[in-house]
C-alpha cells in the first residue's frame, strides 16, 4: 500500500467510490468519467455524484445508451493519452460492448507490440440479493478473466474499493472493476431476513483520506484458520465469515480482491496449511471462476490436500426474481459444505 493518510472517515462504498474518482482526477487531468447518467445525475447508484460539478462537463459527462459506443469511445481515448474511467450501469448489460473490450481493449497492447496500452476502467455494479431479477442480478467475471489483456477487479468492501479502483486508475492495462451493488450501503452477509447493516461501525468502512493505493493481484486473509481454507470475493466474502461463526469451523478466509492478476502465492500458502479447500462464488456453477481456482489448486497442492475441493455457487439457470434467496448461496449452503469438508475422512 502507498502513501496511505492517517485521517480515516466512514464511507459505505459508494461514498468510498465517489471518493477515489475525486481522488484520481484531482491528481490527473487525463483522467474523464462518463457512462449513462454518469454526469449531471451522478451515476444511477450516485457513485459519481457531484463530480461534473466540480470538475466541469469535459470531465465527467453523459453517454448514450449504448454500451459498445461507450466502450469504443474510451478506447478511443486510452488510445490518445487520456484515462477514461466509464461507467456501465449494470453488469448485465455489458455484453454489447464485449467485442470493444475482448477484441480491442485487451488487445491493444500484444496486436502494437507493446507501443500503447489502453488505461481504461470499466466499472459496473454486479451481482443479486437486491431483488433484481435475472436482468439485474447477474455476475459475469468469468467471461472477463477467459480474456488475456485484461484484468479484473472486484471488492468487499469501502475501504478496498477506494484503494483498488485508485490502483485501476493508474494501472496501464484495461481492468473491469465489479462493484457488488448488494454491498454499495453495508455488509450483507445473506440473511436476507434480518435487519439490515451499514459500513459506519465496520473496521473497513474507516477509510483514509486523500491518496492511497492497493496493489492489484494481492489477496488479503480476512480470518485465518487452519482447518479449512474458503477463497471467497465481493459479497461471498460476508457470508463465509458469517458461515464459518455459523459452523464453528476453523476456516481460514481469504478475499481474492483480484481474480486477475491471481494471488497465487497467498491461495497455495493456506491451502498447504490446512489441506481443504471450499470455493464461494455468486455467479452461475457450470464455467464459474471457481472451476478455474479449482484447478489451480489441485494442480499446486495435490499433495497437501486431504479431502475433495468443494464449491459453493448460484445455480445453473437465470436469477430468479421469486426464488432468489435459493439461488443465492447463503451462510447456510456455505456451513454445510465447511462441515462437509472437515468431516471427510
Amino acid at each position: 500500500m502507498s502513501e496511505t493518510l492517517s485521517n480515516t472517515r466512514k464511507m459505505n462504498m459508494i461514498e468510498a467510490i465517489r471518493d477515489a474518482h475525486d481522488v484520481a482526477m484531482e491528481r490527473d487531468d487525463d483522467v474523464v468519467v462518463f457512462g449513462e447518467d454518469a454526469g449531471f445525475f451522478g451515476g444511477v447508484f450516485r457513485c459519481t455524484a457531484g463530480l461534473q460539478e466540480k470538475y466541469g462537463t469535459s470531465r465527467c459527462f453523459d453517454s448514450p445508451i449504448a454500451e459498445s459506443g461507450i466502450v469504443g469511445t474510451g478506447i478511443g481515448m486510452a488510445a490518445y493519452g487520456l484515462k477514461p474511467v466509464i461507467e456501465i450501469q449494470f453488469a448485465d448489460y455489458i455484453t454489447p460492448a464485449y467485442d470493444q473490450i475482448s477484441q480491442e481493449a485487451a488487445r491493444i497492447r500484444y496486436r502494437s507490440n507493446g507501443q500503447f496500452t489502453c488505461p481504461i476502467v470499466i466499472r459496473t455494479p454486479t451481482g443479486g440479493g437486491i431483488y433484481g431479477g435475472q436482468t439485474h442480478s447477474q455476475s459475469p467475471e468469468a467471461i472477463f478473466t477467459h480474456v488475456s489483456g485484461l484484468k479484473v477487479v472486484i471488492p468487499s468492501n469501502p475501504y478496498d474499493a477506494k484503494g483498488l479502483l485508485i490502483a485501476a486508475i493508474e494501472d496501464p492495462d484495461p481492468v473491469i472493476f465489479l462493484e457488488p451493488k448488494r454491498l454499495y450501503n453495508g455488509p450483507f452477509e445473506g440473511y436476507h431476513d434480518r435487519a439490515l447493516k451499514g459500513w459506519k461501525d465496520h473496521e473497513d468502512g474507516k477509510v483514509p483520506e486523500g491518496y492511497y493505493t492497493i496493489p492489484l493481484g494481492e489477496a488479503k486473509t480476512v480470518r485465518g484458520g487452519n482447518a479449512v481454507t474458503v477463497l471467497a470475493y465481493g459479497n461471498m466474502v460476508h457470508v463465509c465469515q458469517a458461515a464459518q461463526a455459523e459452523s464453528g469451523v476453523d476456516a481460514e478466509i481469504i478475499d481474492m480482491r483480484s481474480l486477475i492478476p491471481l494471488d497465487l502465492d497467498a491461495i497455495e500458502r493456506s491451502v498447504k496449511k490446512t489441506g481443504r479447500c471450499v470455493i464461494v462464488h455468486e455467479a452461475t456453477k457450470t464455467s464459474g471462476f471457481g472451476g478455474e481456482l479449482m484447478a489451480l489448486v489441485q494442480e499446486r497442492c495435490f499433495y497437501h490436500l486431504e479431502a475433495p475441493i468443494v464449491r459453493v455457487t448460484g445455480w445453473d439457470t437465470p436469477y430468479p426474481h421469486a426464488q432468489e434467496w435459493d439461488y443465492f448461496p447463503g451462510p447456510a449452503r456455505v456451513a454445510k459444505a465447511l462441515k462437509k469438508v472437515v468431516e471427510a475422512v
